[in-house]
């Protein structure tokens, strides 16, 4: 490698720095512009340097380690984590400006950066393997070269293969990833499903009862691209299928999940939106969302920390979701004018009021300097409308998230 100052990406990247705080909730750091720092002495390592966009000093200065668990999630954002409680997040501007630092990344960790194999573990760091390392040279060609074999899709293997997802064998770090990147690359999720269909029409109820313990196993895999293939349109559904077919449930008492979803979460634009992209974040940050409160069990500690991928996956959606809206040059005016419609109908209004308290609940996900900016026109917006203002601010510290709001489902 070569050992010049920097390595040949844009120099001026423009990032969000995140760091996940005790609450397992991510604590806006900062925006900066990244680097990727070759080594100018042997055995030192590349580093990730992010300098305040505001004074210049160092928001980051993290070394690329060969063990440690990176992953690229919704093309713009790199996670990882240094030490048991330290984990880190940086949002980039750009989609290129990701695509550069994560090439840099996988260059010194010696893997293909367009295969996508990052390692499943990456936000609980619970195997001495992936504990940080100063020497960058040491050789990863054991692990890279490891495999799982997975057990074809057919009826008669389920039970081998609910017993490769078992809750006690993915405990292991090493083992999560192995399993979570031989699902990756033998679509083996679409397998899985169109056997459940199968099983559903059989009424075969043993089978449904592993394939929900092995649908939600691959949940906790804890990975970012397995994540993104669990809940996107095509498949959802099927995922809450085979979630609804929890073993200590009979027939009688299982939840009707997909019904609800497609009968009574009913979608409803209190002020339409014409963004395509923005509405399908929203109808899937609503479905994951519900997964992660009324479908999986209340997770262990353990299970918890598996399931951060889940919560930055919410997380940086509610970012998009509330940036979109606020750089909308017309949807604020648009709402404003709504409600100061005299003939608007008292329940039209009730759901524009709701749905900007929680849109002032989304917008502090927002950099501190962007969030100011939000609420000194939003309050200059509401024009002295002291009952309003009340209703809004009333409860805006607390947890609680109306139905009728910006996802607007009920």
């Amino acid at each position: 490698m070569s050992s010049s100052s920097t390595r040949p990406s844009n120099n001026r990247t423009r990032v969000k720095l995140y760091t996940l705080n005790e609450e397992r909730q991510w604590d806006d750091r900062g925006t900066g512009f990244v680097t990727c720092l070759s080594p100018t002495t042997p055995n030192t390592c590349y580093s990730i340097i992010v300098k305040s966009e505001i004074d210049g000093s160092t928001l980051l200065e993290s070394k690329i380690q060969l063990h440690t668990n990176y992953q690229k999630q919704q093309e713009t954002l790199i996670v990882w984590s240094e030490g048991e409680k330290y984990d880190l997040a940086l949002s980039f501007q750009e989609k290129a400006c990701c695509d550069d630092i994560w090439e840099n990344i996988c260059d010194v960790q010696g893997k293909d950066s367009s295969t996508f194999l990052t390692n499943a573990n990456n936000l609980t760091n619970d195997s001495a393997i992936y504990e940080s390392d100063d020497d960058c040279g040491e050789s990863n060609e054991n692990y890279l070269s490891s495999t799982i074999s997975l057990p074809s899709v057919e009826l008669s293997q389920l039970h081998d293969i609910c017993n490769l997802f078992s809750p006690d064998k993915v405990r292991d770090a090493t083992r999560r990833d192995l399993l979570a990147r031989a699902v990756e690359s033998e679509n083996y999720i679409k397998k899985l499903l169109d056997l459940f269909h199968i099983c559903e029409d059989l009424e075969n109820i043993d089978s449904l009862h592993q394939l929900y313990e092995i649908i939600r196993s691959i949940f906790y895999l804890n990975k970012s691209t397995l994540f993104e293939i669990l809940c996107n349109d095509e498949y959802i559904m099927d995922i809450v299928g085979c979630l609804e077919y929890e073993p200590q449930l009979t027939i009688k008492t299982k939840r009707n999940h997909r019904e609800f979803l497609n009968k009574k979460a009913t979608f409803k634009e209190v002020i339409p939106i014409g963004n395509q992209e923005l509405l399908g974040k929203i109808h899937q940050t609503y479905r994951i969302q519900y997964i992660q409160d009324a479908i999986l069990p209340t997770p262990s500690l353990f299970e918890e920390n598996l399931l951060s991928t889940m919560n930055s996956f919410l997380f940086f959606n509610k970012v998009e979701i509330v940036t979109l809206l606020y750089e909308d040059p017309k949807f604020l005016s648009q709402l404003f004018a709504t409600l100061k419609d005299d003939n608007l109908l008292d329940d039209k209004r009730k759901d524009l009021m709701l749905f900007l308290k929680e849109f002032c609940v989304f917008s502090q996900t927002l950099q501190q300097q962007n969030r100011d900016n939000f609420f000194q026109k939003f309050f200059l917006m509401l024009n002295n409308n002291f009952i309003l203002i009340k209703f809004l601010t009333d409860d805006l510290t607390n947890n609680y998230i109306s139905k009728a709001s910006i996802l607007n489902l009920k």
